[in-house]
């Protein structure tokens, strides 16, 4: 980032009023939204216009930053990424507890309780980075996600590097995704998916596509594909038609989508929320561009931290199915943790 889009970042913070930094995926600029006065936002009917920040509990309100001053920056790919030694993420204790989670999940699959939930975990780190600079690190090393800070004084401050888009809606036209099956890359140009990943890539294909099934006409459904998240490989199939309903029918209908609850939704909703043992907040909810001349791009708020009093706070989970090995799930979300914590960590 220039001098000058760093100062203007700065001096937005200092003065404590909201804003937003972020590059989207394969974007040659950076774009930073700044509020003028400090008011907290609230989505009414999705009518509005502003960069919108949604929580994974959609009983809960969603804010947005109105568009008051927006600046843009190139993006130098060119330029080194700031280089932060790498830590190993194990802690015994939090290993034991999300095994014995995933292990009562398992069971519950195994009644019919539902067919996939999504279990996550936090952890706490200590951090003396300052955040403008992990975000630069993030957007030199993700360059296929949407990187972003986002700020409000009267909510925190957030980061994160997600894969995974919620919808892009453009006129009446609507592009949506599904996103599941996760390994580490490894190099190799030609990835092996087991029976696991790949039947929970069809079942949060299926079940989107059933939920869209009265929103949207002409609904076309893609092969499924093999994408690249830094570190991490996934299986994405794209879904895309012609909105019949307004955004705010088709957001609720696809927020939260199975690939961040489960499915069927009340039951492993429900079951987050008792199990998980912390509130989730805005992780797994979504964020973006809404009604930016009548397009709206959405994301949904993976691979992200909350910044609190010099700590850090990850957020990482995954999909458990009655087919899932609860050690083999701890490792993927230990995998799914160095996207921050590689940058995070001196």
């Amino acid at each position: 980032m220039t001098p000058d889009f760093l100062s203007a970042i700065a001096q937005q913070l200092s003065k404590q009023l909201p804003f937003v930094v972020y590059r989207k995926p394969k974007a040659s600029f950076i774009s930073a939204i700044f509020q003028a006065d400090p008011k907290l936002n609230t989505i009414r009917d999705f009518s509005e216009t502003g960069f919108v920040f949604a929580p994974f509990d959609a009983d809960n309100p969603s804010y947005f930053i109105k568009t008051d001053t927006i600046l843009k920056d190139p993006t130098h790919y060119e330029t080194a990424p700031i280089a932060y030694k790498k830590v190993e993420n194990i802690d015994s204790e939090d290993k034991t507890s999300y095994i014995k989670l995933v292990q009562k999940a398992i069971t519950e699959t195994n009644k019919g309780t539902f067919e996939k939930v999504v279990l996550s975990r936090s952890i706490v780190f200590k951090c003396a980075v300052k955040p403008l600079e992990i975000l630069q690190s993030l957007i030199h090393r993700y360059e296929n996600a949407l990187c972003y800070l986002w700020y409000h004084p009267k909510v925190g401050m957030w980061m994160g590097a997600t894969p995974e888009k919620l919808l892009h809606a453009e006129g009446n036209r609507l592009t949506t995704m599904s996103l599941a099956g996760t390994q580490k890359y490894n190099g190799e140009n030609t990835p092996t998916w087991g029976e696991k990943e790949r039947k929970e890539q069809q079942l949060v294909t299926e079940y989107i596509a059933a939920a869209l099934k009265e929103q949207v006409n002409n609904l076309e459904i893609s092969e499924t594909e093999t994408v690249r998240a830094g570190n991490l490989r996934h299986l994405r199939t794209k879904l895309s038609g012609t909105m019949n309903h307004n955004l705010a029918s088709v957001i609720k209908v696809l927020h939260p989508t199975p690939a961040v609850c489960g499915m069927p939704l009340a039951a492993t909703k429900k079951f987050v929320m008792e199990n998980e043992g912390y509130e989730r907040k805005f992780y797994t909810g979504y964020l973006g561009e809404l009604n930016f001349k009548k397009e709206s791009d959405l994301f949904v708020n993976l691979r992200c931290m909350e910044f609190s009093g010099g700590f850090a706070t990850i957020y990482v989970g995954g999909g458990i199915t009655k087919d899932s090995v609860p050690q083999n799930e701890w490792e993927e979300t230990v995998a799914k943790s160095r996207t921050m914590l590689d940058v995070l960590l001196n």
